[in-house]
C-alpha cells in the first residue's frame, strides 16, 4: 500500500502533508504522482472530489523545491489552467496549504475583478500561475505575461472548458508554450475533441483512468425523482426545505435568470438564500460562497457553470429544481453532497417535458432513480420512464384516417358535380 511517506517527495512537502494528517494517497494521486515527479506527461481521467488537485500540485511543488528554478518578472515557471474562478481559487488554496513550509510565490489570475493587483504580483515574478483562460489571454495580449519560461503546464477540467466555449482561447495559449515542458492533462470525460487536444498537448503520456463507473461515483448519495408540474416546483421545494432534514442545500436551476428569480422567491417565504452564477461579479460570487460556507444562508441557488467549483463540506441536500440538459452535469451537481465519505441526498424535480433528460441521466449512471411519487402521474411508467401509450391510440388514429378519407371522397364528389353543372 502506497503512503505519502513512501513517495519521493520534497521533505517540507511531506511535513505539510503530515500536518494535515494525509497518510494514503487517493487512486488518482497514487497513479499520477510517481510518473509526474520524474517528469512524464500525464493524461488523467478523473472527476472532481477524487483528489486530483493534489495529484498535480504535489509534483509541481516537489519540482520547485528540489530544482529551485528562478522565476523572472512576467515569466512564471508553472501554469495551471482552470475553467472557473471558483476552481482557480480552490486550487490556489491547495497550493498554499501544501506549500506552507516552502517559499513559493504564486499568482491567481481570473476575470471579473480589476487586473491591477494581478499585474503587480506578476511583475515580481511567480513560481506558480493559476489562471482562467479569458483573463490569462487578456494579460498575455497586454504583454503582462510571457509563457516562454513554463516548465510544467496543467490543464484541469478540460471537458468543462470545452463546454464553456474556451477551446479557441486554449489553443492560442497552448501555441505559446515552449515545446520542452511537462504537461499534465485532466478531464472528467474524454470526448473526441478533448482527445484531439490531448494528442497535440502531450508527449508519450502515462494514461490514468480512475473515473469510477458513474453508478459508483454517486455511491452514498440517496437519489430520488419527484414528478411535478412546473407551477408546483416552488411548493415542492418549500416542502423539502421545511422538512427539518435540511442543514445546507444547493438548488440547481437551468438559467441565471431562473437562479435570481428563485432566490427572491425563497427570501419572500422566509428561506435565507443566495445565488451564484456566471453573471455575478467575482466579489459577489465569493461573498455568496462565504455566506453559505459560514451558514449565514442555508440555501445556495446555482447554475451548472458553478457546479464543479463548489467544494463545501456539510451540504446535506442537492435539489435539481430544473433537470440538467447535459446528463453528465447531473453527476457533477449531486457530487456537491456526500463528499469525503459523508451521506447526502439528491432530489430531482421532473416535469413531463423533462422526461427525456431523466432517461439520459439514468442511461449514463446505469441505474433507475427511484420515483418518490409515481401516483402523481399514472402515465409515468417506472420501467420505461416514458408516458404509457393509450390503449385507444390505434383506434383513435384509425378513426381519424377514416374521417379524412370520407372528407376526401365528399370533396371529389363535389368537384365532379360542379364539373357536370358547368
Amino acid at each position: 500500500m502506497i503512503t505519502f511517506e513512501s513517495l519521493d517527495l520534497f521533505p517540507p512537502l511531506k511535513r505539510a502533508l503530515k500536518d494535515q494528517d494525509y497518510q494514503r494517497p487517493t487512486p488518482i494521486q497514487a497513479k499520477t504522482i510517481p510518473p509526474a515527479i520524474v517528469g512524464q506527461d500525464v493524461l488523467g481521467c478523473a472527476q472532481t472530489g477524487t483528489g486530483k488537485t493534489a495529484a498535480y500540485a504535489l509534483p509541481i511543488l516537489d519540482y520547485l523545491g528540489k530544482e529551485k528554478p528562478r522565476s523572472k518578472a512576467k515569466r512564471p515557471v508553472t501554469l495551471v489552467m482552470a475553467p472557473t474562478r471558483e476552481l482557480a481559487i480552490q486550487i490556489s488554496e491547495s497550493f498554499r496549504r501544501y506549500g506552507k513550509h516552502m517559499r513559493i510565490r504564486q499568482a491567481l489570475v481570473y476575470g471579473g475583478v480589476a487586473q491591477k493587483d494581478q499585474v503587480r504580483t506578476l511583475s515580481r515574478g511567480v513560481d506558480v500561475l493559476i489562471a482562467t483562460p479569458g483573463r490569462l489571454l487578456d494579460l498575455i495580449n497586454q504583454r503582462h505575461i510571457d509563457l516562454g519560461r513554463i516548465d510544467i503546464f496543467v490543464l484541469d477540467e478540460a471537458d468543462r472548458m470545452l463546454d464553456m466555449g474556451f477551446m479557441p482561447d486554449l489553443e492560442k495559449i497552448i501555441s505559446m508554450l515552449p515545446e520542452e515542458r511537462q504537461s499534465l492533462f485532466f478531464s472528467a470525460t474524454l470526448p473526441s475533441k478533448i482527445r484531439q487536444l490531448a494528442a497535440k498537448l502531450l508527449f508519450n503520456p502515462v494514461s490514468i483512468d480512475v473515473t469510477p463507473k458513474t453508478s459508483i461515483s454517486v455511491k452514498g448519495i440517496e437519489q430520488t425523482v419527484k414528478i411535478v408540474e412546473r407551477s408546483d416546483k416552488l411548493a415542492s421545494l418549500q416542502e423539502i426545505l421545511f422538512s427539518g432534514t435540511v442543514d445546507r442545500a444547493i438548488v440547481f436551476t437551468r438559467t441565471k435568470h431562473g437562479a435570481n428569480g428563485l432566490t427572491k422567491k425563497l427570501d419572500r417565504i422566509g428561506v435565507p438564500a443566495t445565488a451564484i452564477h456566471g453573471n455575478k461579479t467575482q466579489n459577489a460570487r465569493q461573498k455568496a460562497l462565504d455566506l453559505f460556507r459560514r451558514k449565514r444562508v442555508s440555501v445556495l441557488v446555482a447554475t451548472d457553470v458553478a457546479a464543479r467549483g463548489i467544494d463545501i463540506a456539510g451540504v446535506t441536500h442537492v435539489i435539481n429544481y430544473d433537470m440538467p440538459v447535459d446528463p453528465e452535469s447531473y453527476v457533477h451537481r449531486i457530487g456537491r453532497t456526500g463528499r469525503a465519505g459523508e451521506k447526502g441526498t439528491a432530489v430531482s424535480f421532473c416535469t413531463t417535458e423533462e422526461r427525456g433528460e431523466l432517461r439520459a441521466i439514468e442511461k449514463l449512471i446505469g441505474q433507475k432513480i427511484p420515483v418518490e411519487n409515481p401516483e402523481a402521474d399514472p402515465s409515468f411508467d417506472r420501467e420505461t420512464r416514458s408516458p404509457k401509450k393509450s390503449r385507444h391510440s390505434n383506434r383513435a388514429k384509425q378513426s381519424f384516417q377514416e374521417r379524412r378519407a370520407k372528407r376526401q371522397r365528399k370533396s371529389k364528389k363535389a368537384s365532379r358535380r360542379k364539373a357536370t353543372v358547368g
